[in-house]
C-alpha cells in the first residue's frame, strides 16, 4: 500500500475520521489506533513480516528500560551490545549475507578455489534500514543520557512502526518523535491544509515527473549498447531528476500524512539541485540519513583520528561515505557510489571549506557564479547516479564507455516516445525547477501558497496540478517508489 495508491486513500480516509473524530480525546486510544493503523499498513505487504517488526520493537523496548536502570557498567554495556547486535545484525543477515556469501565464493573462485558456499532464499522486511536505525538511536542516545526510556510500549511501539515513514522515512529520532506520541494532539486546520498542499506537490513529483521520467531511463539503461551517446547523456540526466522526484515526492507525502495527524516529522530534503558544492549538496539530500551517519559515525571517526590532521578527517568521510553507499543495499555498486562521494570531500578539505555554508542570494536570479556552481555540483552528482542506477560495476564502466563516445553530439533516438511526449517531460522538468527555485527557503513548495491571490485563482493554480496527476496516473504505468527497496 503506498500513498499513490486508491487502497491507500480509502484506508487514511476511514483511518482519520476515527483518528480525530471517535478517540481524538483519548490519547491513549488514539495512540492504540495509530499503532494498529500502522501494523495494518505494513501488513499489507505481508502479514508474515510484521513479526519481525513487533519483535525488535519489543526487544528494544525492554532494552531501553533495562539500559536506563542498570548501574552496574558491565550491565549496561550488554544491554547496548544487545540491541546493537540486534540491530545490525538483522540487517547483516537480511539484506547482505547472501550478497557476502556471492562475492566469497567469486573472490575464491577467481584463485581457482571452489568454496560453493549457498545463499539463502530471504524474504527482507520492508523498511529494514529505516526502522533499524531508530532502534539503534533510541539505544544509543539513552546510553548517552540524551533522552529517557520511555515505559509506555504503546509509544515506543508507534515511533518504531509510525506507518507515513516506516517503509522510506524520513529517519526520526526519538528526543523529536516520542514526545509528540506522550502529548495531546490537537486538530490545526491551518498545518493540515498546509500538510494537504505538501502532499499535493509530493504527488505531482512522483506521477508527473519521476514515472514519466522512468519511461525513458529504464529504456536507456537496459538498452544502453544499442543507443547513441545523447541518448545515454540524456538518460543519466533524467535518471537523477527522477531519482530526486521519487524519494522527495514520497518524502514530502510522509510528512504530509504525519502532519494530518498532528505530528512533525524530519524534512528529508532541502532543494539539493541548488546546492553550492558535495558538501552542500550531502546536507540537502536525504538529510534524516546524512544527520544520523555524522551524529553516531562520524563524528567519532573524527575524534578518533583528529591526531592525524586532514588525512584523519578524509578517512573519516571516506568510512562514513561508504557506509552510506552499503546503506542503500547489497551490491558493490553502492559501495563505489558512496566512497565516491567521500573521495568528493578531498578538495574542500584540502582547502578548508568543507563547513562553509553557501546560501544562495535572494535575487530573482542566480548569480553566474551560482549558476556555475549548481551546474558543476549537478555534473558530478549525475555521473556518481549512473553507479547507483547500474545492475553492476562493470555495467556502469560499460555505459560510461558508451557515454564517452563520438554519437555524444548525435541525435538522441528511443524508441515508442514520440517527440511531443519527450518535449513535454522537459516542459514540466522546467516547471518544477522552477517552482522549486521560487520555494527555495521554504518547507516545501507550496508552502502558504498563493495566499495573497484570491481563493478562486489558488484553486484554480491546486486543480490544474490535480489534473494533470490524474492524467498522467492513467496513461504511463505507476512505477513503485524507488527507496521501498532499501
Amino acid at each position: 500500500m503506498v500513498f499513490n495508491s486508491i487502497p491507500f486513500v480509502l484506508f487514511f480516509a476511514a483511518f482519520f475520521v476515527l483518528y480525530w473524530l471517535v478517540v481524538n480525546k483519548n490519547l491513549k486510544a488514539q495512540n492504540a489506533l495509530l499503532l494498529l493503523g500502522s501494523y495494518c499498513f505494513y501488513g499489507w505487504a505481508d502479514w508474515k513480516l510484521l513479526s519481525f517488526l513487533i519483535g525488535v520493537s519489543l526487544l528494544n523496548f525492554i532494552l531501553g528500560i533495562h539500559l536506563e536502570n542498570a548501574t552496574n557498567e558491565k550491565l549496561k554495556r550488554l544491554y547496548l551490545y544487545i540491541g546493537l547486535l540486534q540491530g545490525l545484525g538483522g540487517l547483516l543477515f537480511f539484506k547482505y549475507y547472501n550478497f557476502f556469501v556471492t562475492s566469497v565464493n567469486e573472490a575464491f573462485l577467481a584463485m581457482h578455489i571452489s568454496l560453493d558456499l549457498t545463499t539463502l532464499k530471504i524474504i527482507v522486511p520492508i523498511g529494514i534500514s529505516f526502522f533499524t536505525f531508530r532502534t539503534i538511536s533510541y539505544l544509543l542516545d539513552i546510553d548517552k543520557g540524551k533522552i529517557k526510556a520511555t515505559t509506555d510500549w504503546v509509544v515506543f511501539f508507534n515511533y518504531v512502526a509510525f506507518f507515513p515513514s516506516l517503509l522510506s522515512g524520513p529517519i526520526d529520532k526519538a528526543k523529536m518523535f516520542i514526545p509528540q506520541l506522550e502529548n495531546t494532539r490537537t486538530f490545526d486546520y491551518a498545518n493540515a491544509v498546509d500538510g494537504l498542499r505538501q502532499i499535493l506537490w509530493g504527488l505531482f513529483k512522483k506521477v508527473v515527473i519521476a514515472n514519466n521520467c522512468a519511461v525513458i531511463t529504464n529504456e536507456v539503461f537496459a538498452n544502453y549498447q544499442n543507443l547513441p551517446a545523447s541518448s545515454l547523456l540524456i538518460g543519466a540526466f533524467l535518471y537523477t531528476i527522477q531519482l530526486y522526484a521519487d524519494f522527495s515526492g514520497y518524502s514530502d507525502m510522509a510528512i504530509g500524512v504525519a502532519r494530518l495527524l498532528g505530528f512533525k516529522i524530519t524534512k528529508n530534503f532541502d532543494f539539493p539541485f541548488f546546492a553550492q558544492n558535495i558538501a552542500d549538496f550531502w546536507r540537502k539530500w536525504h538529510i534524516s540519513l546524512t544527520t544520523w551517519l555524522t551524529e553516531y559515525v562520524f563524528t567519532p571517526l573524527s575524534i578518533y583520528f583528529r591526531d592525524y590532521g586532514n588525512f584523519g578527517l578524509i578517512l573519516a568521510i571516506a568510512i562514513n561515505f561508504t557506509l552510506i553507499g552499503i546503506w542503500h543495499g547489497a551490491n558493490w555498486t553502492y559501495i563505489l557510489f558512496g566512497f565516491l562521494h567521500g573521495l568528493y570531500y578531498i578538495p574542500l578539505i584540502l582547502k578548508g571549506t568543507m563547513n562553509k555554508k553557501k546560501k544562495l542570494g535572494t535575487t530573482t536570479l542566480p548569480s553566474f557564479l551560482e549558476v556555475f556552481n549548481i551546474l558543476k555540483t549537478f555534473v558530478l552528482v549525475m555521473f556518481t547516479f549512473v553507479i547507483f542506477r547500474s545492475k553492476s560495476v562493470a555495467e556502469a564502466f560499460d555505459f560510461y564507455g558508451h557515454l564517452f563516445s563520438k554519437s555524444i553530439v548525435g541525435l538522441p533516438k528511443f524508441t515508442g516516445v514520440s517527440t511531443i511526449y519527450f518535449a513535454s517531460i522537459f516542459l514540466y522538468i522546467f516547471f518544477f525547477f522552477f517552482m522549486e527555485w521560487k520555494a527555495r527557503g521554504k518547507e516545501h513548495v507550496l508552502e502558504n501558497f498563493g495566499m495573497t491571490w484570491s481563493r478562486a485563482a489558488r484553486w484554480s493554480v491546486y486543480m490544474v496540478l490535480l489534473l494533470v496527476t490524474y492524467y498522467f496516473s492513467s496513461i504511463v504505468s505507476n512505477q513503485d517508489f524507488i527507496y521501498l527497496q532499501f
